[in-house]
């Protein structure tokens, strides 16, 4: 079978660097490229935390620098979530200021097109930072929407409350004119959203045994996640949700997640910004703004305890 060829575009980012250990380690998948998005932390530092995950974990995909501005110039750049991700975005664990490894010399969204055309109807973008990216490689080549295999999208809700507002997570609300391109694009989306990943809970027992299997490539996933499971005390009675490992896992293992299809559409504006509303397949309703645009999926179930362990094992395998 032929392996999954795999862009991560991420904004690492705690949950981000157990996702990409799980990309790097699985068997099934060819890592193409890390490109970075601002989100977690500003894009300088978050570029700065894929470059040293690369070096500890010896990653041969390259990583291009990405957008540190919504795509919407006119939009009021929000201050990182420190409180989520520490100071340095990766829990503030002790890491250099400066990674002596070189980026790729072009930007995220050029290096996307590339890459796409090169590999026409092989790429799987998972993306689980904002879609500002993306967004921008559409812009400049919009003929790339139909080379991509699928976009697999760490975002939204359809069923689910948001993370920042009532109604918005984080990713989408970040950038919702770059989520909105993406959603409405003609490629496939899948979107793993809040829906599922609210649902997948990684216990401290579970962490650590991750930890103690998986030497110390997965140790460093663990002493990393210190300060984000010091967040979920307040969110969780034990343990932390491992959103961005959901969309690596989609990618591997589909089968563990029931998803629903309808066109998905992002507001932009007003109270309800950044929220993902799709309207279903097969509902018939008067013309709206949902008319005219891809049908896409959005993950409504997940088999969180097999998903879970799935990260584990794949985790594990590498040490």
């Amino acid at each position: 079978m032929a392996k999954h060829k795999v862009i991560f575009d991420t904004d690492p980012g705690i949950d981000d660097a157990m996702a990409l250990l799980y990309l790097h380690h699985h068997p099934d998948i060819e890592l193409l490229g890390i490109t970075t998005v601002f989100g977690n932390a500003r894009i300088e530092t978050t570029t700065r935390n894929a470059l040293y995950l690369k070096q500890a974990w010896d990653i041969a995909a390259p990583v291009a620098k990405g957008a540190g501005v919504t795509l919407d110039p006119a939009r009021v750049d929000r201050e990182p979530p420190t409180i989520v991700h520490g100071d340095n975005g990766l829990g503030n664990i002790a890491m250099p200021e400066v990674i002596d490894l070189p980026l790729d010399p072009r930007p995220a969204h050029r290096f996307l097109i590339d890459t796409i055309k090169a590999h026409p109807g092989e790429i799987e973008l998972v993306a689980v930072g904002r879609m500002t990216n993306l967004a921008l490689a559409l812009r400049e080549a919009p003929e790339i929407a139909g080379l991509v295999k699928q976009v697999v999208i760490m975002g939204g809700g359809i069923t689910a409350n948001g993370n920042v507002t009532p109604v918005a997570e984080a990713n989408i609300h970040g950038d919702p004119e770059a989520a909105d391109a993406v959603m409405t694009a003609p490629w496939k989306v899948v979107l793993i959203g809040l829906d599922v990943t609210a649902k997948t809970i990684m216990t401290r027992a579970q962490l650590a045994d991750i930890g103690r299997a998986g030497g110390n490539r997965a140790q460093l996933v663990v002493d990393v996640s210190q300060y984000y499971l010091g967040f979920y005390e307040t969110v969780v009675a034990d343990g932390m949700m491992v959103h961005d490992s959901c969309a690596a896992a989609y990618v591997t293992n589909p089968e563990l997640f029931t998803t629903q299809s309808g066109a998905i559409r992002v507001v932009c504006g007003g109270i309800a910004d950044g929220q993902t509303i799709q309207k279903p397949d097969g509902r018939g309703f008067p013309p709206n703004p949902w008319d005219g645009f891809p049908s896409q999926l959005a993950a409504v179930g997940i088999e969180s305890e097999k998903v879970l362990k799935l990260i584990h094992d794949v985790i594990a395998q590498g040490a």
